[in-house]
């Protein structure tokens, strides 16, 4: 069983509901930033077509399905206040975290 760094009764509202996302343990259980997040179409109606990643994440890693899971867009904000400039743009888009900072560049997907 996963343990969260933050519990489930301690997300706050961040963000407007926008459905369904995707990120990777190296964020919720190890407590990493996001370091790279893309949006691509979503696969269905809960999906916001959002991915987050740590971004240090081998091909190994991300491609097991248990170190991934589905959460609420703004769970993933409560990790990572700063990728919250960035939800509104449409897919497909990709940024990587400018290093030491709380900003992200737009980067070829």
């Amino acid at each position: 069983m996963k343990v969260f760094v933050i519990p489930a009764n301690r997300i706050k509202p961040m963000v407007e509901s926008m459905g369904t996302c995707i990120a990777t343990d190296r964020i919720t259980v190890e407590g990493k930033g996001v370091g790279y997040m893309y949006r691509e179409m979503p696969d269905d109606e809960e999906d916001s077509g959002w991915r987050f990643f740590a971004g240090d994440e081998t091909d190994d890693y991300a491609n097991d399905p248990t170190n991934l899971e589905l959460y609420d867009v703004n769970t993933i904000a409560n990790y990572d206040a700063a990728i919250i400039p960035y939800l509104g743009h449409p897919p497909p888009c990709a940024f990587e975290r400018v290093p030491n900072m709380a900003t992200f560049t737009p980067v070829e997907m």
